[in-house]
């Protein structure tokens, strides 16, 4: 009798004591690999012991199995078919041997933490008010233009017209001192900081000083280059500058807010990090964190303003100002290393999205993006108020918000450490609410909250805090 499947079955011998086995085995592969499909009738159990010669019994047992592990289900008049979603197959317990091959830095890596998180989300920006409608106009004039041009690929540094407003958006918010050639640009901050580690890290050799409590995916990004890893203090009055190795040959700060004590660095900090780096010949990356939107004095002058863009290396995005799902960051760099940077572009993706580069630009030529920051401002000045009200409220004398005068959050440090829940001491609080100890690579006597209000109604902050001020005393009870 002709087969009653489209492929070959291997089966044992009879009395081999081996047929149920090899045959339930054989078919659960044909189905995780496709060639059972979801939905496909399987023949009758007297069709295939028929077929090859086994017993009834041993093809009964087969689709019983296959059955109680949930790849196959039956149904009345329909008989035995595969199911929709076959289960997968058992996974060893042992470590998958070819693990070795990745490099240190990524074996056990864990998966992101993609989770949205409570109201107290940090970095994310409220999307509700970006005007949509503007953007969707600019999109299609920017494809009218692309579908005109020659089909190309794209210049890895960036877009010649998104590279000039940068230039001129950076030159009016934050006084950087840049042209149109001095911007590279990426897709996003992390982007960034991954070409800066990969021409500025000479693998196990090259230290890069960093902030301490600082920026995890800025520190991934050197780690996984290789790099000697330099935990920093940080106070009131920013980087620890006196507590930088002499050996630093790379040092990495968000002086305009710091992630995630919020405070800004003192002009005596930036003096002296300047001085630092000249004497040593070291290099700064100035990560101008969250720096957009400010509720107090003017910014102070940006670093590469003041190093006259020697030494440092200002890394910007529009994730804040904008929305995270822009993908859309930039280098303004000194121009001795901007080639270098551009050729890791280059390696990396060859070039970024050259629509959302085109529409970006037009967004900040037609003074879009100037609008938005300003309207944004009264939206974020009126959450951080809400914030500092219901901290007061619910845990005043408990929780102390650090100086900050500026950006979408705000760190607070318990007033005393010993009355505190000892889940301060843990990476989350629980419900989205991130805690300093997530941000230390070293172990301090400082604990406390790092709270986000970009995407915070300001409706729900209060009962937010209502809710973790009931947790706090359950778990002092």
């Amino acid at each position: 009798m002709d087969p009653v499947f489209a492929f070959a079955l291997d089966l044992p011998e009879r009395g081999s004591g081996q047929l149920l086995r090899s045959l339930h085995g054989q078919l659960r592969a044909a189905i995780l690999d496709g060639r059972l499909r979801p939905g496909q009738r399987l023949p009758s159990s007297r069709a295939v012991a028929a077929a090859y010669g086994i017993s009834r019994n041993t093809a009964v047992a087969a689709y019983d199995l296959l059955l109680s592990e949930g790849y196959v289900r039956t149904r009345r008049a329909s008989g035995v078919q595969v199911a929709d979603a076959p289960a997968p197959p058992p996974r060893a317990s042992r470590p998958v041997a070819a693990a070795r091959h990745l490099a240190a830095h990524w074996r056990g890596a864990a998966p992101p933490d993609t989770a949205p998180g409570g109201v107290f989300r940090l970095g994310v920006p409220e999307l509700a008010e970006f005007p949509f409608d503007i953007w969707r106009r600019l999109g299609a004039r920017a494809l009218r233009q692309l579908a005109r041009a020659p089909a190309v690929y794209a210049a890895a540094q960036g877009q010649p017209a998104l590279r000039e407003a940068v230039a001129r958006h950076v030159a009016f918010a934050r006084a950087v001192s840049c042209g149109a050639d001095d911007i590279v640009i990426t897709s996003g901050a992390q982007q960034a900081f991954d070409l800066l580690a990969r021409i500025l890290v000479t693998p196990g050799k090259t230290v890069v000083a960093v902030e301490d409590p600082g920026y995890p995916p800025l520190r991934a990004a050197f780690a996984a280059a290789g790099a000697q890893l330099a935990p920093v203090p940080v106070d009131a009055e920013g980087l620890q500058v006196a507590q930088v190795p002499a050996q630093a040959r790379v040092i990495c700060v968000t002086p305009s807010h710091q992630f995630p004590l919020a405070c800004a660095m003192s002009p005596r900090r930036r003096a002296e990090l300047l001085a630092f780096a000249r004497a040593r010949d070291a290099l700064v990356i100035e990560d101008d964190y969250d720096g957009e939107f400010r509720y107090g004095e003017r910014p102070l002058d940006a670093l590469q303003t003041l190093d006259g863009g020697e030494r440092v290396f200002y890394v910007g995005t529009f994730s804040k100002s904008l929305f995270p799902g822009l993908r859309l960051g930039y280098v303004a760099c000194p121009a001795w290393a901007r080639a270098a940077l551009v050729e890791a572009r280059r390696a990396a993706d060859v070039h970024g999205n050259v629509p959302a580069q085109d529409t970006l630009a037009l967004f900040i030529a037609e003074g879009h993006l100037a609008r938005h920051v300003r309207r944004m401002q009264a939206v974020y000045a009126q959450r951080r108020s809400a914030l500092l009200h219901g901290l007061e409220r619910h845990f005043g004398g408990l929780l102390a918000p650090l100086p900050s005068q500026a950006g979408l959050h705000l760190a607070v440090a318990a007033e005393r450490l010993a009355a505190a829940p000892a889940w301060l001491a843990r990476p989350t609080a629980g419900a989205g609410v991130a805690t300093l100890r997530r941000f230390q690579l070293q172990r301090s006597r400082r604990a406390g909250l790092v709270l986000g209000f970009g995407a915070a109604d300001t409706a729900a902050i209060g009962p937010a805090l209502a809710e973790l001020r009931r947790r706090w005393e359950r778990d002092q009870a």
